[in-house]
């Protein structure tokens, strides 16, 4: 299983919010880079990254600490928010990132994204409340069922499906794994489970569903996961 340490970013510094509300907004770090350095001295591969300003500015906003970071790290960047049109996708890959995200335009534009998934990196982010499709920095729910959504990308030459349940985003209440293998069932992409993961056993139990990757978030940065241990399990497990 991959697995995709967290990074979100606002007004430069590393913060996480909790149901995606930007007014619970916790600050953990002010040096982005030296964040990301540590995933990697852990032994990450991959990085997860949310410009935060940018979902809801829906232009890159966070630019400087994301080329810090590619700069003095050598991991796979993949990065989500306020990705809407061709030139922001150049942008970030000639800045060195190795795959975006796009959300909120695949609901709106889903033939937009699968042009841009022929041509780029792409993974299409789900981020779902009560089983309905949130956009716009989750700030609006829209009344497209996630695992049709799902469905849409199917055949569509995305790398990969980041499932998201707002409800459980930042709580450290544990994986909604019936939520997360309904949308691997619908589409039968590569499925990155996000939101809720508290420790060990909910690396376990995504291990035991085949899911194909998982996003660490704030069990990392409050410490109710122990990275070094996730990591050494998944090398055992293979």
């Amino acid at each position: 299983m991959v697995i995709l340490p967290a990074i979100d970013l606002k007004d430069g510094k590393v913060v996480r919010l909790t149901k995606g509300l930007m007014d619970t907004a916790k600050i953990y770090s002010s040096e982005p880079w030296q964040v990301a350095k540590k995933f990697e001295e852990l032994g990450s591969e991959w990085l997860h990254l949310v410009d935060l300003n940018g979902a809801f500015a829906g232009k890159p906003e966070n630019l400087e600490q994301i080329k810090k970071i590619i700069e003095n790290t050598d991991l796979k960047v993949e990065i989500g928010g306020g990705i809407r049109d061709e030139e922001t996708i150049k942008i970030y890959l000639e800045l060195g990132v190795s795959r975006v995200i796009l959300g909120s335009v695949a609901v709106k534009n889903p033939t937009f994204v699968k042009e841009m998934a022929k041509k780029y990196p792409v993974a299409v982010g789900i981020d779902a409340k009560d089983g309905y499709v949130a956009v716009e920095g989750w700030a609006e729910v829209s009344e497209m069922k996630a695992t049709e959504l799902a469905k849409e990308f199917a055949n569509a030459g995305v790398e990969a499906i980041i499932a998201t349940d707002i409800a459980k985003d930042g709580t450290l209440s544990g994986v909604n794994i019936d939520f997360i293998k309904e949308i691997q069932e619908e589409s039968g992409l590569q499925i990155i489970a996000s939101g809720g993961v508290r420790d060990i056993n909910d690396i376990k139990l995504l291990i035991n569903n085949k899911i194909y990757g998982t996003i660490i978030g704030k069990a990392f940065y409050e410490g109710t996961i122990n990275l070094k241990e996730v990591f050494n399990i998944i090398k055992e497990r293979k």
